[in-house]
């Protein structure tokens, strides 16, 4: 892709397309059965976005991603992220 299209990203999000990419990859291999790997990927999107989730939030998003099924990608752990409450 365009690096100036990169930049534009970054400029109006304030987040690191390198970091996101580097979440992508980490994404396509992971097994989101397994709990400590589904923890470690909603700390690092917890991280690229730049939000501290509290320690239940976290809870809750691995035990719906893990038990429920949900599918595992940037926007809806940062939805969940984003509407918490």
């Amino acid at each position: 892709m365009d690096n100036q299209f990169f930049k534009s990203i970054e400029k109006k999000t304030g987040v690191n397309m390198n970091d996101i990419l580097q979440l992508a990859n980490s994404l396509q291999n992971a097994n989101f059965k397994d709990e400590n790997t589904v923890r470690r990927v909603v700390q690092q999107v917890s991280q690229i976005a730049n939000r501290n989730i509290p320690k239940e939030m976290e809870d809750k998003i691995v035990k719906t991603i893990v038990n429920d099924g949900k599918q595992l990608d940037f926007n809806t752990i940062a939805k969940m992220i984003n509407n918490k409450k």
